[in-house]
């Protein structure tokens, strides 16, 4: 299945229907008073959290969405039937914003969790409502309030315990696919890796993390430079940066201009746990780093083609991601 994490729809949701002018009109009761109906609400549009999907793909060719009218009110009270709901289901970690002013609607984190983005008009009262003492055949009622529209945009951030930050060719999609039998594009040239890939790690005694894999970073990525920062916005949502660079670059300075990048785009960012892989280290002599490195987060030199210290890694990322755990649930308890 494609990969999707953008999409633009106009919503409309359901208009109220009207209150009914009726009298009641019995063999026995020559002066009935009024006895019209409400209007029915009309149907909001709704997003809703599902677990099972990862992709807005479906949402891309859905440019218009209209949830139903409210019925008009009846004789004898009836109230007019509600409007159905218009549902949208999307991917944990989905954002809407309001297209036209950029204003944050809500954030979707859990399954079936839901927002309101189009809510739909109250239904007009009955004639019965506007009885009095004065007036007691009131031959009006009201229309039904229109639904709110709205064209709507939405972000997918993926939801990863790890994200691998790199510049492209840095052995990312390689790791991925040698941790987790995913099966990323992978090939020496730029920009490879198009899209996000997600992929599930296991470790010994069921131990399970989510990787996520996204596509390379070149300098000066803030500024729209290469593929600019539509991807920079699924690290938001990872618990741990996983940085990569090849053993044949210079290391310390690739490191840099990565923090450099998230620095620039979002500075907390930085606040993020880190762990800093070098790759390729096949490519050189005895598995030895030929350069020093002056870098104060975890270092672990790697080979996603012989497996060398992959084993090391997967388990400096479980005791990173425990750290992170654990940290969330004393802030919990403090807040207690």
């Amino acid at each position: 299945m494609r990969f999707a994490d953008y999409a633009k729809i106009y919503v409309t949701a359901g208009s109220g229907g009207a209150g009914s002018v009726h009298f009641r009109r019995e063999k026995y009761v020559p002066k009935g008073g009024p006895d019209g109906g409400d209007g029915g609400d009309g149907g909001d549009v709704i997003l809703r959290g599902n677990e099972q999907l990862n992709t807005l793909l479906d949402l891309r060719y859905r440019k218009y969405v209209k949830a139903t009218h409210g019925q008009n009110g009846g004789p004898s009270k009836r109230k007019g039937s509600d409007g159905e709901d218009e549902i949208l289901e999307v991917p944990l970690g989905s954002v809407v914003y309001e297209a036209d002013t950029k204003e944050r609607l809500g954030e979707i984190t859990e399954h079936e969790e839901e927002i309101v983005i189009a809510k739909g008009g109250k239904g007009g009262l009955g004639n019965w409502h506007f009885r009095s003492s004065t007036n007691q055949t009131p031959r009006h009622a009201q229309d039904g309030e229109d639904g709110e529209e709205r064209t709507i945009e939405i972000e997918l951030k993926l939801l990863a315990d790890v994200g691998l930050v790199g510049f492209p060719n840095a052995g990312k999609s390689t790791l991925l696919s040698a941790m987790s039998g995913a099966k990323p594009k992978i090939a020496s040239y730029p920009f490879t890796t198009l899209e996000p890939n997600l992929g599930v790690i296991t470790l010994p005694d069921y131990r399970t993390f989510v990787m996520a894999d996204i596509p390379g970073i070149i300098e000066e990525a803030h500024e729209g430079r290469g593929l600019g920062i539509q991807f920079l916005r699924h690290i938001e949502r990872n618990n741990l940066l996983l940085f990569m660079v090849s053993s044949q670059q210079d290391v310390e300075y690739e490191y840099n201009a990565l923090l450099k990048e998230l620095e620039s785009y979002r500075k907390d960012l930085l606040d993020k746990p880190r762990l800093l892989a070098i790759t390729k280290m096949d490519l050189q002599d005895e598995y030895k780093l030929a350069q020093d490195i002056d870098i104060d987060i975890p270092v672990v030199e790697i080979s996603a083609a012989t497996g060398y210290n992959m084993d090391k890694l997967k388990e400096a990322i479980w005791e990173q991601l425990q750290n992170v755990e654990s940290s969330r649930k004393e802030k919990e308890k403090k807040q207690e």
